[in-house]
């Protein structure tokens, strides 16, 4: 008998998006009310995540092909909770753009069930439907601005290269199933024997499909056009989402069929960790448009979380499940500030819009300071131990050229945070920006901010949560 409570909150966001999309299409006027219960169901679904599957043992479904284990449902809270502070604190901005439709909220729904989808995923074919499903809507959400041309042609770009990862994803995935007779990730293991040589080659094909979608450098291409033409709020689900799901992808299909095989793909994600970290660094210091120096920075965090999996220890995993949560705090709260750059309804983008910013709005530039020293992985910031448990499991397995390449473009990398810092509190102040912001925006500025301060008080908790993610 299969125990369908597990995947209760799988079933209960399905029937919502089902629910509010006729609710939507047939009551007129619709768009607030959708978007609220689309804030309520994204709770409901992370208690039922919380109370059905949080702290349960290992468990598999559907003939193996579902995992539910620890970190799948810590991913999953995390995603459900990321893509709810997406939501709520974006609705300004879609106003202000004339683009607040019952649409926007559903396809975020929809594309957070594709990524829960890939986050249980034990099976090559389930992993690729939750990733179809996830890519489907982001292509959508993309372009979602259709009034700008911009936002089209990003959609445009995100989908035509998508699909081609895709298609390189799923030649992998016939590869390995051609030389194992299974999809399943545990029977896969099981069918390794003489074929490691001739598996190598469905392993390369799938790590690019899933470099791409977490834009790791050199499959990393459609990231700053899509990141600056896609509406803010989107971007900002670009950066955070998506990249949660595709760290779980990550750890599941290394670590659980081809654990055997590490000499195989060791220096493959050392390789992409490696030209992430430099690429995203040194690219991002001629960037003017602060939506592309995010792509870029992204692309460099990308790298840091890459050299946590490349250590092939639980370490490593734990110290990279560490890095994307602290990231995706920094990222919230580095997009509340560009969200609040707003003047006669009118949003900017530019760095040197942030001119004189300590001048006009004080708090609002030290609450920048804040996260952009966390980024530059300034000490007794968050951003510091993040980048600390990173070279801490990559020095403890004795990888000492990825450690000395990290530090070096961490260096390189505070150069364009500190050119920020210098714009806002050294050069002439500009117009003041608007100040009438939702109750929400300021809320996860704040709360983001004051995280990023406070956490070196008790960094434990975190690591306490997150040691009891073992997978090796």
């Amino acid at each position: 008998m299969i125990n369908l409570e597990l995947v209760f909150p799988e079933i209960f966001l399905s029937l919502s998006i089902m629910f509010l999309l006729i609710l939507g299409v047939f009551k007129k006027n619709s768009s607030v009310l959708i978007h609220n219960l689309s804030l309520i169901v994204l709770l409901v679904t992370a208690v039922i995540t919380i109370n059905e599957t949080l702290g349960i043992e290992e468990t598999f479904l559907f003939n193996g092909s579902i995992v539910i284990d620890y970190l799948s449902s810590f991913m999953k809270i995390m995603t459900l909770i990321a893509a709810f502070l997406v939501l709520v604190i974006s609705s300004n901005y879609l106003k202000a753009f004339k683009i607040f439709k019952i649409e926007y909220p559903i396809l975020i729904l929809s594309s957070v069930l594709g990524m829960m989808v890939m986050i249980s995923s034990n099976d090559l074919i389930v992993f690729y439907m939750g990733l179809e499903l996830q890519s489907l809507a982001l292509y959508v959400l993309a372009t979602f601005n259709r009034d700008q041309l911009k936002s089209s042609e990003a959609g445009l770009k995100y989908f035509v290269l998508s699909a081609l990862s895709s298609g390189l994803l799923l030649y992998g995935c016939s590869l390995i199933y051609g030389f194992t007779g299974a999809t399943n990730f545990i029977l896969i293991a099981d069918q390794l024997g003489s074929n490691e040589y001739a598996l190598t080659f469905g392993i390369v094909f799938i790590l690019v499909g899933l470099a791409f979608k977490i834009s790791a450098v050199p499959f990393h291409m459609w990231a700053p056009d899509v990141y600056e033409g896609s509406p803010t709020s989107v971007t900002l689900f670009f950066t955070m989402v998506p990249k949660i799901a595709a760290l779980s992808v990550f750890i599941r299909f290394l670590y659980v069929p081809f654990l055997n095989l590490i000499e195989q793909w060791q220096m493959i994600l050392v390789f992409l960790s490696i030209a992430s970290m430099l690429f995203g660094a040194i690219a991002a210091i001629g960037q003017t448009n602060l939506k592309r120096l995010i792509a870029y920075s992204s692309i460099s965090h990308v790298g840091y979380a890459l050299a946590g999996l490349a250590t092939s220890s639980n370490d490593g995993i734990q110290s990279s499940v560490i890095y994307i949560t602290i990231y995706i705090i920094m990222n919230l709260g580095l997009f509340s500030c560009l969200l609040m750059m707003r003047r006669n309804n009118e949003y900017y983008e530019d760095i040197n819009d942030l001119s004189g910013l300590s001048k006009n709005h004080p708090l609002l530039s030290i609450s920048l300071l804040v996260i952009l020293f966390s980024l530059a992985g300034i000490p007794p910031l968050a951003g510091f131990f993040a980048k600390f448990y990173i070279f801490k499991s990559v020095l403890e397995q004795s990888m000492y050229f990825l450690a000395i390449v990290g530090l070096l473009s961490t260096v390189v990398a505070a150069f364009y945070y500190l050119r920020i810092i210098k714009i806002m509190y050294f050069d002439k102040e500009k117009e003041k920006f608007d100040t009438d912001h939702s109750m929400w925006l300021k809320f996860s500025l704040t709360a983001s901010t004051l995280l990023i301060l406070i956490y070196f008080i008790f960094p434990s908790q975190l690591i306490e949560v997150v040691s009891r993610i073992n997978i090796i």
